[in-house]
């Protein structure tokens, strides 16, 4: 066990045992039904780990972010999927930070039991993508509720959640001076409104990632729920946007062990020419060098979580975590298949399945592209370019 894994190894122990519970055949019968992984899912929830970074008051373990990174990596070295599930680590840092008292005693000891899920964001729309501030989903104001008129995109696991948080605007573009303003974040009830006042509509995919379209036509949400300060949604969400990228990152770490061990294990066993494989540098040197990548954009992800519970801005470890993350996963993905040749096309290895989930990351949840923008603005002083 590497250094960084021994930070809380009785947790990836523990994951790794709940994950053999699910080996590929499981996770290729979800893929080639599109089939929510609702027995894994219940399984992490009962076993307590969704609830990891819930507080202690709240019904949950009171742990660090290091914790959740812990527990989705593991989840994906063992060949599973995290993201049938994660948002609910992720979206707990707007509640947790912005929200009361009272919201937090009314939902996050539900959450924390699996009474309730929180698994959906809705942020994206699709004229604005990652444009956030030019969202138009717009929450009306009339009395002791928000009335919501709008349409969200990619909002993934909504069909499998109970609550939502939600993104819309409330004070129009052209009467607010910083553009980040006029946005508010709240928790929506969805299970009152499904075909009524919401709809979902699914998104086919390239991956079982069940992702979805929601629609809401004058949807109305209490203004109790309504999180932080109105008009200021847009900061409440960085926060989380932050943790979700670490967490990101910790996937695609995962990910590239599970392609880096597979591929050396097949390379030693795989036998052409009356040799291993594995004993030509052709086949040796690609996987060595894509170790090397993982292992040094895996430190990045480690100092992006000490930066991130020390309290500290951790946008831009947060970004470049998730920017070499994806890198070092999809160049293990591609070694990975490259070293399989011909069975890398056959769903009984899994290679294939993880390959199709890798490429997702270098798209979501930000683009490659984005995050270089942000970092040439943001850390090294360039022009903006957007």
């Amino acid at each position: 066990m590497k250094k960084g894994e021994t930070i809380h190894a009785d947790i990836r122990q523990g994951i790794s045992n709940l994950c053999a519970r699910y080996p590929g055949k499981y996770w290729q019968e979800c893929d080639r039904d599109k089939r929510y992984p609702t027995e894994f899912v219940e399984e992490l929830t009962k076993a307590g780990y969704l609830s990891a970074l819930i507080p202690e008051q709240y019904g949950g373990l009171s742990l660090p972010l290091s914790a959740g990174v812990a527990i989705v990596e593991e989840i994906h070295r063992a060949g599973c999927n995290a993201a049938a599930c994660h948002a609910q680590m992720y979206t707990m840092a707007t509640l947790l930070n912005h929200g009361s008292e009272s919201q937090k005693k009314r939902y996050l000891p539900r959450i924390a039991s699996g009474e309730l899920r929180l698994q959906a964001f809705g942020v994206s729309e699709p004229s604005s993508g990652t444009d956030t501030t030019s969202l138009r989903c717009r929450a009306r104001r009339e009395g002791d509720a928000y009335f919501v008129t709008g349409q969200k995109i990619w909002t993934s696991r909504a069909e499998h959640s109970d609550l939502m948080l939600l993104l819309a605007r409330t004070t129009p573009r052209h009467r607010i001076a910083n553009k980040t303003d006029g946005l508010s974040v709240f928790l929506v009830d969805m299970r009152k409104f499904v075909g009524k006042s919401l709809t979902i509509k699914p998104i086919p995919t390239m991956i079982n990632h069940a992702t979805t379209e929601v629609f809401f036509d004058e949807m109305p949400v209490p203004a109790a729920n309504l999180i932080g300060e109105e008009g200021k949604g847009f900061r409440h969400i960085l926060t989380s946007m932050n943790a979700e990228r670490i967490l990101i990152a910790a996937e695609a770490i995962g990910d590239a062990k599970w392609f880096i061990e597979r591929a050396t294990d097949y390379a030693k066993e795989r036998k052409v020419f009356g040799r291993p494989i594995g004993q030509n540098q052709a086949v040796q040197f690609p996987i060595a060098a894509s170790y090397s990548r993982m292992r040094a954009a895996e430190l990045v992800v480690h100092e992006a979580v000490r930066c991130f519970e020390a309290g500290r801005n951790a946008g831009e470890l947060a970004n470049m975590a998730k920017l070499l993350a994806a890198d070092a996963q999809w160049e293990a993905a591609q070694t990975c298949m490259q070293t399989f040749g011909g069975f890398g096309f056959a769903t009984e290895f899994d290679v294939e399945r993880k390959f199709r989930e890798a490429r997702l990351y270098q798209v979501a949840p930000i683009s490659t592209n984005l995050v270089l923008s942000y970092l040439a603005e943001h850390v090294l002083g360039l022009p903006r370019s957007y």
